[in-house]
């Protein structure tokens, strides 16, 4: 990436504030700075932001301090378009339309539902980035280093992340394409060869396929950008923001007021028979 400022260093322990009395830096920040008619964002003047580059050409600036160059600017923009929408297979569409359902006045809260519903079981990019940034650090020969990846893994989370789907099994199609066109963009470098060589390491022990999934290689794409995992984690929930949107509108103009779950959709008590709590009163 280009013209990327130095991080700025700051005090992090709220202690030395109290001990020193001296607050001067206690809110401070190297995105933007604001004053009387004049903005700018990483040091750039918005007007030539909102004239000069496009939506993620911007975003990418925001997050990363720098302009994109031409590969990186593709590359970010189809990580961005990959998510799309997987109808219902996706826990936060459904806890969304589920709060439309029930708060039909603003997609807001719906929208915020999907999001905190967008987590490392419902395909977080942030895990499986962070393990790539792991072991492509562990400077290992591939071999060694995908055997250790299946041993952290298995100890730190009982699974390797960025690997298989509830559904597809044998390939995972946006997956498929993300990794094709980031090959053709130089986009799948370091991180994603990585991805490769556990997923094959993977097929190996189990005697099948377990895919790359689309949060593994999204989390690959943005590692390889030198994205922070924690970006690429907000990264992850916001590119589905769209597909939200869209069945929370869905959900609000068409859908069914105050939704439940009765038992012909699934719905099913397992706990003990009727009883009744015995009079203990003399």
């Amino acid at each position: 990436m280009t013209d990327k400022p130095a991080r700025h260093q700051r005090r992090h322990n709220i202690g030395e504030f109290v001990a020193s009395g001296d607050w001067s830096d206690y809110w401070s920040t190297a995105i933007s700075k604001a004053g009387q008619g004049h903005i700018t964002v990483r040091g750039y003047p918005v007007e030539e932001i909102i004239e000069k580059l496009n939506y993620n050409e911007a975003a990418f600036l925001l997050l990363q301090g720098g302009l994109p160059d031409q590969r990186q600017a593709a590359l970010f923009d189809l990580v961005l378009r990959s998510g799309m929408d997987q109808q219902f297979i996706s826990a936060a569409a459904g806890a969304a339309r589920f709060t439309a359902s029930a708060f039909p006045d603003s997609p807001v809260p719906a929208l915020a539902s999907g999001i905190l519903a967008s987590g490392s079981v419902t395909g977080s990019p942030q895990e499986p980035a962070e393990m790539l940034i792991e072991a492509v650090g562990w400077n290992l020969p591939e071999a060694e280093a995908c055997a250790k990846v299946m041993e952290v893994w298995k100890a730190r989370r009982g699974r390797v992340p960025g690997l298989g789907h509830p559904m597809h099994k044998t390939a995972e199609p946006r997956a498929v394409v993300l990794r094709r066109l980031a090959l053709e963009l130089d986009g799948w470098r370091e991180h994603g060869r990585m991805l490769d060589a556990i997923e094959a390491h993977l097929a190996r022990s189990k005697g099948r396929i377990v895919p790359i999934n689309l949060a593994g290689a999204i989390g690959a794409v943005l590692a390889d950008l030198k994205f922070d995992p924690l970006i690429i984690g907000g990264l992850g929930a916001l590119s589905y923001g769209m597909a939200l949107l869209a069945h929370i509108t869905e959900e609000i103009r068409a859908g069914v007021p105050l939704r439940i779950i009765p038992d012909a959709l699934g719905a099913h008590y397992d706990g003990p028979a009727e009883r009744h709590i015995p009079n203990r009163r003399k």
